[in-house]
C-alpha cells in the first residue's frame, strides 16, 4: 500500500492511501479538501474511500466537499455518529474495512475523544492512529481518563514493532524536548531527540514513525517502566497514575 503524506494547516498531516493491486484510493482524516484535491488531480487518482478517526474538525473538515467530488464511502465510529459527517458505513471495534486488496482492523482508542477509532493495516504494518499516539507523544486528554488512554496506548504498543505509526500532526521536536525531562537517562531518546532537531532543521517530516521506535523512546508508552515512574517521582505508583503525572507535565510543558 503507497502512503503519501499531505501537509495541512499549520501542523497537520492528512494521508492518501493507495492499494497498487486495484488501484483504489483513500484519505484518512480530510480537515482541509483543497491539499486533498490537489494531490489526487496531480497524480490523476480519484478518491474511492474515507476513513475517519474522530469528530475534531481538522480531522473532518473537507469531508463534504470531497464527498461532492468524487463520492467515497465515508467510514467512522457509529456511536460517535451524532457528530461526524454523514457516515456511509459506521464502524465499531474489531471490524474490518475493506480496501481493494488490503483490509484493515478498526481499534477503539478512547482518550483524546471518547469516540477515537484507530485503523491497522496489518498486511501493510501501517497503523493510522491520528490523536492517540503520536511520534515521542500521545493526544490530550480532551474527553476522556487517563486511565482510558493508558489502555489505548496499550493496546497499540501491542502490535509488531514494524508498524508505521502514521499519526496526524507534527509535534515531535516539542515532544522530544518534554521526553528527555521524565526519561534523562535514556540513551536512545537522546540520540532521537538530536536526529528530530536535525530533520526539523532542514523541515523535514519526521512521521511516520516506527512502533518499535516508539517503544523504546516515548515515555508515554513507558509509563509502566520504573525508570519512568522514579523520574516523576513516583516510584511503585500504577501505571496509569504515572501516565496522568506525564500527561499533567506535558500539558503545563
Amino acid at each position: 500500500m503507497e502512503i503519501i503524506l499531505v501537509p495541512a494547516f499549520a501542523d497537520n498531516y492528512l494521508y492518501v492511501l493507495r492499494d497498487p493491486a486495484s488501484g483504489k484510493v483513500a484519505a484518512v482524516d480530510p480537515g482541509d479538501a483543497a491539499p486533498l484535491m490537489a494531490e489526487l488531480e496531480r497524480r490523476g487518482w480519484g478518491l474511492d474511500l474515507i476513513l475517519l478517526t474522530h469528530h475534531h474538525n481538522d480531522h473532518t473538515g473537507g469531508v463534504a466537499a470531497l464527498v461532492e467530488r468524487y463520492a467515497p464511502l465515508v467510514v467512522g465510529a457509529g456511536h460517535d455518529s451524532h457528530r461526524l459527517p454523514p457516515l456511509g458505513r459506521a464502524v465499531a471495534d474489531g471490524d474490518r474495512v475493506a480496501f481493494g486488496g488490503t483490509s484493515a482492523e478498526v481499534i477503539a482508542t478512547p482518550g483524546h475523544t471518547l469516540g477515537h477509532i484507530a485503523y491497522w493495516f496489518a498486511q501493510d504494518e501501517a497503523l493510522f492512529c491520528a490523536d492517540t499516539l503520536f511520534a515521542l507523544g500521545c493526544g490530550r486528554l480532551f474527553e476522556g481518563t487517563p486511565g482510558q488512554m493508558w489502555e489505548s496506548l496499550l493496546r497499540l504498543r501491542a502490535l509488531p514493532d514494524a508498524t508505521r505509526v502514521c499519526c496526524a500532526h507534527e509535534y515531535t521536536l516539542s515532544n522530544a524536548r518534554f521526553a528527555v525531562t521524565v526519561d534523562p537517562d535514556n540513551a536512545a531518546l537522546r540520540a532521537r531527540a538530536e536526529e528530530i532537531a536535525a530533520r526539523r532543521a532542514r523541515h523535514e517530516p519526521t512521521v511516520p514513525t516506527l512502533l518499535g521506535v516508539e517503544k523504546a523512546t516515548n515515555p508515554f508508552l513507558r509509563a509502566d517502566d520504573p525508570g519512568v515512574a522514579a523520574a516523576v517521582g513516583l516510584v511503585g505508583s500504577s501505571p496509569d497514575r504515572v501516565f496522568a503525572e506525564l500527561r499533567a507535565r506535558k500539558d503545563r510543558f
